[in-house]
């Protein structure tokens, strides 16, 4: 795809994420941030970053994505003649309305416009708007630079073609792309991860187990697995005669789980309690940074280890 200029606005985790994802696909990336303290800071996060993915492979060593990054003092300055607009502000609906106003008003009228939004529904943000028919949601995984997948989640009233291009554009920069075919709250990574987290608060408030040994059993057993085929793949390959025959044998024992569960409930505060008091107890709070490096560096060694496996039936 022929390089264009990117306009990214709000410079946080997933803003400056996706500033390594567009500059490292060729793209010219502007990045804007209203607290210009918070893009300033982000821009050196990106450049700490950079050589750790070029001495992984992860980059061409030869090139230099950081020298097509530009911090822009306006809005306007970001927005001036980027085909492409990814917004990552607060996660508040209220704020993004606001936010996808300017834009509208702003952007280039061939631009298209996304939202990271982790679940918030184009057609709340944008309703209203002259062009809300170039607007739509990109949601991307954190960092999106290690973990490719993007909920592209269009409104009814998105059109067809700007999904198409932003499918292209986001696949081409080296993005792995899913089109929900609905609105939905949450979208479905959240959906799915959501359902996870609701049994393992309950695990440990029923005291099954502890926070650490849910963890493991994540860890060590079904994201091995979940690293390279999903769900619906899990189960295929988990009974001889595939998925069909998975549920005649285990269908019944799932369904029992959820009528034990009934009806889920917010999680009370001791319960949040007890499990942060557990986490801390394994990391302590000034380890958090630490940690989440560590996470990116076991996160680059997967995506290496994925790039070099074979992939597809039969591999």
């Amino acid at each position: 795809m022929v390089p264009m200029k990117v306009a990214l606005v709000g410079t946080g985790l997933i803003g400056l994420g996706w500033a390594v994802v567009f500059a490292r696909a060729g793209h010219q990336v502007a990045l804007y941030d209203a607290d210009s303290d918070q893009a300033e800071s982000a821009l050196r996060r990106i450049r700490e970053i950079l050589p750790e993915l070029a001495r992984l492979g992860l980059i061409d060593k030869d090139d230099d994505p950081a020298g097509r990054m530009m911090l822009c003092d306006s809005l306007e300055a970001a927005l001036a003649g980027a085909g492409y607009v990814q917004e990552s502000g607060p996660e508040r609906l209220a704020v993004k309305r606001a936010i996808f106003a300017d834009l509208d008003r702003l952007a280039e009228p061939s631009a298209a416009i996304a939202t990271s939004s982790s679940g918030i529904r184009m057609g709340a943000i944008a309703d209203g708007l002259e062009g809300r028919s170039r607007c739509l949601v990109a949601h991307p995984a954190n960092p999106p630079y290690l973990l490719p997948i993007v909920e592209v989640v269009p409104a009814a009233w998105t059109a067809p073609e700007v999904v198409r291009r932003v499918r292209a554009f986001l696949d081409d920069a080296g993005q792995v792309t899913v089109l929900l075919n609905k609105e939905v709250d949450g979208f479905v990574l959240n959906r799915l991860q959501g359902a996870l987290l609701h049994e393992a608060f309950r695990l440990v408030e029923d005291g099954v187990a502890t926070v650490d040994d849910v963890d493991k059993t994540v860890r060590e057993g079904l994201g091995l697995r979940w690293s390279f085929m999903g769900p619906f793949e899990t189960i295929d390959l988990n009974a001889p005669e595939g998925v069909a025959d998975y549920v005649d044998r285990l269908g019944q024992m799932y369904l029992d789980f959820a009528l034990q569960r009934g009806a889920p409930e917010p999680w009370p505060p001791a319960l949040v309690e007890t499990v942060e008091r557990q986490r801390r107890a394994l990391l302590s709070d000034a380890d958090l940074p630490k940690r989440m490096a560590w996470r990116d560096r076991r996160l680059m060694a997967l995506a290496v280890h994925k790039a070099q496996a074979d992939e597809g039936p039969g591999s």
